[in-house]
């Protein structure tokens, strides 16, 4: 296995870690997970929740510390993931919300997750 490749599973798995730890922290804010690493041809979202009225796509960022995290959450990322969200809503049209957020969930070790609520805006 090459390193580069090595690289790459050990940034999956820290990852897929931090998605579980963020979606354990928003069940226990009263939020209900609808979706895990929801794809579409136009982009990934990696958790997908409701709570009352309010649809809530999820970026979750797992990083050395919450710092990094928040700063890998770029402009062309938030602009995939709102399409991603775009083609979630045209593939579920039965849904209904009043609201709909992008939020982020920040994930460092040793550190309890940090989710910012409205972390960005779509551009429609």
């Amino acid at each position: 296995m090459t390193r580069s490749s090595q690289k790459r599973r050990a940034a999956y798995r820290r990852g897929t870690k931090g998605e579980v730890r963020a979606a354990a922290l928003l069940r226990l804010k009263g939020y209900r997970i609808l979706e895990r690493r929801w794809r579409s041809p136009v982009g990934e979202v990696d958790l997908i929740a409701k709570k009352r009225d309010t649809l809530v796509f999820i970026e979750v960022k797992a990083r050395a510390s919450l710092r990094d995290a928040a700063e890998s959450i770029v402009e062309r990322q938030r602009q995939r993931i709102s399409r991603a969200a775009e083609a979630y809503l045209a593939y579920h049209p039965d849904l209904k919300f009043e609201n709909v957020r992008f939020d982020a969930i920040l994930v460092a070790p040793g550190r309890w997750p940090r989710h910012i609520e409205a972390a960005w805006m779509s551009a429609k």
